[in-house]
């Protein structure tokens, strides 16, 4: 398969990215190795109830950013989140609303995972793809985790020039342990969440109160604070919840029916590239996301901007 410009991630970056290189002219196709799109904007469902699992909700301080977020108010993908006195933002019915309206003008291969990324004989690049034809285009642009797009070229034996890979590897992660709470009745948490600043917890929602879905059952997201998760990330799933709930039993008021952990292993970029995104335009290779642009929804879609203006300004004096 043939495409001028292929990116690898369907998260909030790489669909922003796809959309705003589209519309300058540009032949793009995004890859994404899971089903859904979004990323860390995701909502799980779990029996009858639904749950926010990543990221809560976004703030908006840049003024292109404003402009985007504009949009979405304007078509209702997103509002503000109900009882909150914060200016926070929230995706509606959900936070997995935006990159699923997004993604639908777009061209995205879902359940493709590619394993290497190599530079050919004549400049361009190929793909390979787990249980898939190989792909081919001009130019890559990464959204994911910066360590898993280093790992794909490592596997295509591409090396990075020495003016780039320095910064590039020194990008690390936080892992952020979720568990998604199912009550017998309602919960204590206050409709505009709780942020805790010590012990094991640093957050937690009431999803019905948030506004998800009216007719589900209590449900609750808690996201184990950085520390916690790093320390017990490969435990298993009874024994994390055997150590998180007595920390909040207080906040869920109600009888726990079930529980389900959602390990997010790139949480948020414990160490950032300095500059908001990159771009090597002698090899037709690009770098955005979270990693770059900064630690929030915002950041990774300034980081995708920023890439959309640096590929079409080189395309234009190519």
């Amino acid at each position: 398969m043939q495409s001028t410009t292929i990116v690898i991630g369907a998260g909030i970056s790489g669909l922003l990215l796809a959309r705003g290189l589209a519309s300058k002219g540009s032949n793009v196709v995004v890859v994404e190795k899971s089903r859904g799109f979004g990323g860390r904007m995701a909502t799980k469902r779990v029996g009858e109830a639904s749950f926010d699992s990543g990221a809560q909700y976004f703030t908006v301080r840049e003024p292109a950013f404003a402009e985007v977020v504009a949009g979405w108010q304007q078509r209702g993908w997103v509002a503000n989140w109900p009882a909150s006195p914060h200016r926070r933002w929230v995706g509606r019915p959900t936070m997995t609303a935006v990159p699923k309206l997004l993604a639908e003008s777009l061209t995205i291969l879902r359940e493709h995972k590619v394993t290497a990324a190599r530079r050919t004989a004549s400049g361009s690049w190929e793909l390979d793809v787990e249980n898939q034809p190989a792909l081919h285009a001009e130019r890559v642009l990464f959204t994911c985790p910066v360590p898993q797009a280093l790992a794909v070229l490592a596997a295509g034996a591409f090396v990075l020039p020495t003016t780039a890979a320095p910064a590039l590897e020194a990008i690390s992660y936080h892992p952020c342990l979720a568990l998604l709470v199912i009550l017998a009745g309602p919960s204590a948490v206050p409709a505009e969440g709780i942020a805790l600043t010590d012990g094991p917890v640093r957050w937690l929602a009431d999803n019905v109160k948030k506004g998800l879905d009216q007719n589900s059952p209590a449900s609750v997201t808690i996201h184990a604070s950085a520390e916690f998760s790093a320390v017990n990330y490969g435990r298993p799933e009874a024994e994390i919840a055997a150590l998180v709930l007595p920390q909040v039993e207080r906040w869920l008021g109600a009888k726990v029916v079930s529980s389900t952990l959602h390990r997010w292993k790139f949480s948020e970029p414990k160490v950032s590239h300095p500059e908001r995104c990159l771009w090597l335009p002698e090899l037709g290779l690009g770098f955005a996301g979270d990693g770059f642009g900064g630690p929030k929804i915002e950041g990774a879609a300034m980081s995708a901007l920023a890439l959309v203006q640096a590929v079409t300004q080189n395309l234009k004096t190519a």
